[in-house]
Parts: C-alpha cells; structure tokens; sequence
C-alpha cells in the first residue's frame, strides 16, 4: 500500500477495532461458514488469514481443526484484539501479527490456504496482494476470497463505491466479479464463484462503526434518498431504520 493509505487505513481502523470484535456480520455472518466449508479443512493445513481485523476468519479456520492459522493486519489495534480475542477461545493453533498483504513477510508456498475477508476493498495494490497471495500459497493450495462485489453496471458501480468512500475514507474500490477473475487468473489461479449474495447492513450500525462524521453521513443518506428505482433495487435500500444491501461473493481460486 501507498504511506497514505496505510496510515488512513491504521487511524481508521485502529480506532473501530473493538467494534469489530462484537460486530454480528464480522463475528457470524453466513458467508463465514460458507468460506470454511469451501476450505475442506483435513486438519493438516497452513493458513494464512490476510486483512484479519480482529481475526474473526482466522480464528474460525483455527476451531474448525486447521493445523496452524496465521493471521496478519496492519493495524496494531486490530492484532491486539484478535491476539486477545484467540485466548479468550483457548485457541494455542492461530498466532497474530502485522503484515502488508502487498509485501507478505514469508517464503514462497509456505501456505495451503489464504482466506481473505471483507478487507480487499481497502488494497491500494490490489495486484500486489493477488500475486502475492498467489506466491506463498503452494502448488494445488487454495485462495478463498470474500468481499463486497461492485455491480457490472458502471452507475451502479459508482453509486457504490462513492456510498463506501464516505462512509470510509480508506475505501479504495468495490471490484466487479468480472474484475476479480481476470486479476486472480493473470496471478495464475484458477478462479470459481462458489456464491454470490446481497450482505444486509443497518445504515446507523454500519457508520458508527467506522465513526463516519455526521456531514458524510447526511451526504449517504441523501444519495439513498434520492436514488432511482433501479438503484434502490440493486442495493435493497431501506428507508426507517435506513439501510441497504452490499453484493457479496465468495470465490475459491486455486493455484495450478
């Protein structure tokens, strides 16, 4: 990542990392049992847990029987809670520390896994982080990917993302599903879409998390309020409680 996008991303995140321990989405969201179960876990495996926040992926993977789980953040706060969060569980098989998931600090095909969840659309490189990914995964080794997916259609893709850069100012970009599976290939895996699916958020739960200033936070809830009816279905927009619905996806990608 650029100096300025890692610093945004460790005051803003640094300053929301208990609110993402006890977040529901983050700590049970569907899409978190999915992602273990397409990992097919034997009980032999290396996992590395990229983006982990406070290690809600890596600690799930570590329960459900991987041989050892390594999570890695940039942002020290984050690798506190989720360090905390593994012993509070009992878990001894998932370690945490700080790492650029664009400059990954470990040999090539150390991994069997790489999850990543929920963070990608922070990466400022985001090639980088794919080719890495693809680098210290071995060969047969799986990358499995969750994230908010921008529509195919450019309105809706720019709706989106200006949405989550006020929200957020360490947004970088929502990719597209097409997006995606041209990146992963061009890093030599061999992409599947395993799931797509619309991801509720409450509008008050989802800025305060992230402690949007209130200026930002009227800006989003005018854009909602004056959305077309295609918009408002593409991403499910609600009124009272306000809210609406991010794409989703999960996507397995294995290398060759």
């Amino acid at each position: 990542m650029t100096t300025t996008t890692t610093t945004t991303v460790q005051q803003n995140f640094g300053a929301a990392a208990s609110d993402y321990v006890t977040s529901s989405y983050h700590a049970n969201g569907p899409d978190l049992a999915a992602l273990v179960a397409a990992a097919r876990l034997a009980g032999t495996e290396r996992v590395l847990d990229c983006g982990t926040g406070a290690g809600h992926t890596a600690l799930a993977m570590a329960a459900a029987g991987a041989a050892e789980v390594v999570g890695i953040d940039l942002t020290a706060e984050m690798v506190d809670a989720a360090t905390a969060l593994a012993r509070t569980r009992g878990l001894a098989n998932v370690r945490f520390e700080r790492a650029d998931a664009a400059a990954l600090p470990f040999p090539d095909r150390s991994f069997d896994i790489v999850t990543n969840r929920q963070s990608c659309h922070h990466y400022a490189d985001l090639a980088a982080a794919v080719a890495e990914t693809a680098r210290v995964l071995r060969p047969g080794g799986a990358f499995l990917l969750v994230d908010s997916m921008a529509p195919e259609d450019a309105a809706h893709d720019t709706f989106l993302n200006t949405v989550e850069l006020l929200r957020d100012a360490s947004h970088v970009r929502d990719r597209s599903i097409s997006e995606w599976l041209r990146l992963l290939r061009a890093a030599g895996l061999v992409p599947e879409v395993l799931d797509r699916y619309p991801i509720p958020l409450d509008g008050a739960d989802w800025v305060a998390r992230m402690r949007t200033a209130a200026a930002k936070v009227a800006m989003i809830r005018t854009l909602f309020s004056e959305a077309g009816a295609a918009e408002r279905r593409t991403f499910e927009i609600r009124d009272e409680p306000w809210g609406f619905s991010i794409p989703g996806a999960l996507i397995r990608a294995v290398k060759a």
